[in-house]
């Protein structure tokens, strides 16, 4: 089957951002994403190059066993499907998960846990506990670090990332290729509205962190006062401008990621990763207390264990 053939070109068009809304279909390249899709149950279609039959037999069978349709293509059909100069001769179609803010909430009988899960399903619509961990990343720019923020959220034990304002489309081919095939373990939301965003996270309980260069408290002074212990949402702005003005005004707290060299700052992925991984590590260490003790008091561990500071400087902040 070769470029021209009607189901190439029908997958082709899926590159364009209009055509994945209207079809509510995307293309997942490369072997981490198809494997993650068809996991996931999200798998519609299968594309198979020439060279990568022989050297990914195993996933096009279980994907042939379940019933998805492998079509083999020339590699330059499969070429044709790919956004990258290197294509590795395997891309997927895979529906676009059927996830609103309002699906993130509780539903009757769920349970609440730190970091706990409930995504993926045929929609990517499972059933979600009270949410305690989200990313939001407001007006990103950059499909790159886009899928990043996805990849490190999911490794986190985030329960949701949410697309706020304008931005880029989350289910475009380099950030789903940056995410690694974290796109199809949790929860991924486009919401064009921030203020519906943070009146869900306000409705949810999640308490409303922003991240900012200029922030007047540090990220690991917050984590030690206790203040991630409980639902957050994080708030992480494009690198170029940050967050604007209006999401720094409703956060509950703005907090810096100190930087103790002489770097500018961090990127938005690194940055994310260390504010993902303290609330990750303060949910823990909250659930080890109660363990312990039977309440919900903070280990005096928590305290010791935090990322050294120097102590006459407590860095400059890093801008996310």
């Amino acid at each position: 089957m070769g470029p021209r053939a009607a189901s190439v070109a029908a997958a082709r068009r899926l590159r364009r951002p209009s055509t994945r809304r209207a079809e509510r279909r995307f293309l997942a390249e490369g072997f981490q994403a198809v494997e993650a899709a068809l996991a996931a149950g999200r798998l519609t279609e299968l594309f198979v190059g020439e060279w990568a039959a022989d050297r990914h037999t195993a996933l096009v069978t279980r994907a042939a066993d379940t019933g998805v349709p492998v079509r083999s293509v020339t590699d330059a059909a499969a070429a044709a499907l790919s956004e990258t100069v290197t294509p590795q001769g395997l891309v997927g179609v895979a529906t676009l998960p059927d996830v609103t803010l309002a699906a993130l909430s509780a539903r009757p009988g769920s349970t609440s846990l730190p970091g706990a899960v409930r995504r993926g399903g045929p929609g990517g619509n499972a059933d979600l506990p009270t949410p305690t961990l989200v990313a939001i990343c407001v007006a990103a720019n950059d499909p790159g670090n886009a899928g990043t923020v996805i990849r490190t959220a999911d490794a986190a034990g985030a329960d949701a990332v949410i697309f706020a304002g304008e931005g880029v489309d989350p289910f475009g081919g380099k950030c789903v290729r940056a995410s690694a095939g974290s796109l199809f373990h949790l929860p991924v939301v486009t919401e064009p509205d921030l203020g519906a965003t943070l009146g869900w996270l306000r409705a949810t309980g999640c308490r409303v962190v922003a991240t900012s260069g200029h922030g007047t408290r540090d990220l690991y002074d917050a984590a030690d006062a206790g203040e991630l212990d409980g639902p957050t949402g994080w708030l992480f702005g494009n690198e170029a401008h940050g967050l604007p003005a209006d999401a720094l005004a409703a956060a509950d707290a703005v907090l810096r990621v100190p930087v103790y060299g002489q770097a500018e700052s961090l990127n938005l992925a690194v940055a994310t990763a260390l504010c993902l991984y303290a609330s990750a590590r303060a949910h823990r260490t909250r659930e080890r207390g109660a363990g312990e003790n039977g309440t919900g008091a903070r280990s005096t561990a928590a305290h010791s264990t935090s990322p050294a500071r120097r102590p006459a400087d407590q860095g400059r902040g890093s801008a996310v």
